[in-house]
């Protein structure tokens, strides 16, 4: 096992091996593509640039933590640092598709995908629809994205790719399953909670965490990572919801409010419905005030109750964490980071 103070250099070590994976795989499919045809490195272009925007890296930081934590085998060093960097594309794809579905004009403080290229077919003035132009370069950068992640997984070991699979199939349903309950109204917080736990919480803690130790040939930790990650999953999307809600634009790099704009109902929203009537009375109009939405939040007290809960949650993930029998280091790093991921401002 790690020795305390090598356990975090560790982690970076090989998120910064994952960074450059990642920049030098990319600009290999633009060489080899824009070699072609200058058009066809646009797609290549679109994922490369949400990339290199930067991100939290949770995902990827979660899978290293993983591997490194079930005592990962040097031998399948080069097999985790794939896994790690297609984990990162499998979110840049999830993000590019997001925009598309809520219409989201910014995205890590630039243009999002499919807003750039309706802008460039408008400005040139090309023939057809520019916002079905824009749309359909966003939806196949993503899938180029995705096609990217299959690429770098496919010498995954047996015992990992039911994760992987698991974790893709997770994100497609709760994914849709969110865009249902929005047109729908469904005010139901186990449905939202389902809908925050598998579109987000699992695919960026739970997911990775599992399929980190799997490549290290430790799926008996499955148990003990389950528990930690979807507790620190919903942790982590119920502060998503915060943030979109109460947060800053500027340190967000997109607009804050969107969730209240597409009439998602987040798990904040819906847990808060279940209390309190005068909301349940705003959402239920056709057309939602948004300002009177985050007022009520705030007067309600749904705020300091989605504190509290996040709290909770944070307590249980450092309780199953506890109870995984690992090395004492990495205890404690897996404990910090929960801390980290939940109480995040962006």
């Amino acid at each position: 096992m790690l020795k305390t103070q090598a356990v975090r250099p560790a982690r970076l070590e090989m998120m910064a091996a994952i960074e450059t994976r990642l920049s030098g795989f990319l600009a290999a499919e633009r060489e080899r593509w824009a070699a072609v045809d200058p058009r066809c490195a646009v797609p290549v272009d679109a994922v490369a640039g949400l990339v290199a925007a930067g991100g939290k890296r949770w995902r990827p930081a979660f899978c290293v933590s993983g591997f490194l934590a079930a005592g990962g085998p040097e031998a399948e060093t080069e097999t985790l640092l794939d896994a790690a960097a297609a984990i990162e594309l499998v979110h840049a794809a999830a993000l590019i598709h997001d925009d598309v579905l809520d219409d989201s004009p910014l995205r890590r403080g630039a243009p999002t995908v499919h807003t750039t290229h309706i802008a460039t077919h408008a400005g040139a003035g090309w023939l057809g629809e520019s916002r079905r132009y824009g749309e359909g370069t966003a939806i196949l950068a993503g899938d180029l994205a995705m096609v990217y992640a299959g690429r770098l997984t496919a010498g995954l070991p047996d015992v990992a790719r039911p994760v992987w699979d698991e974790m893709l199939t997770e994100i497609q349903i709760g994914q849709y399953l969110d865009m249902a309950v929005a047109a729908e109204c469904v005010v139901d917080p186990a449905v939202s909670r389902w809908v925050a736990v598998c579109k987000s919480g699992r695919y960026s803690i739970h997911r990775p965490l599992l399929l980190g130790a799997a490549i290290a040939g430790r799926p008996q930790l499955a148990t003990q990572f389950a528990e930690y990650g979807e507790a620190l999953g919903e942790a982590f999307q119920l502060r998503d919801d915060l943030i979109d809600t109460f947060g800053d634009s500027a340190a967000t790099g997109k607009p804050v409010g969107s969730d209240l704009a597409q009439h998602k109902m987040t798990l904040l929203l819906a847990m808060a419905c279940g209390r309190d009537d005068r909301l349940r009375a705003l959402v239920a109009e056709q057309e939602w005030d948004t300002e009177a939405i985050r007022l009520r939040l705030v007067d309600g007290g749904a705020r300091e109750e989605i504190e509290r809960r996040i709290g909770e949650l944070v307590r249980w993930a450092r309780e199953a964490i506890a109870q995984a029998g690992l090395d004492p280091a990495w205890q404690a790093e897996l404990t910090e980071m929960a801390t980290e991921v939940a109480y995040r401002n962006r």
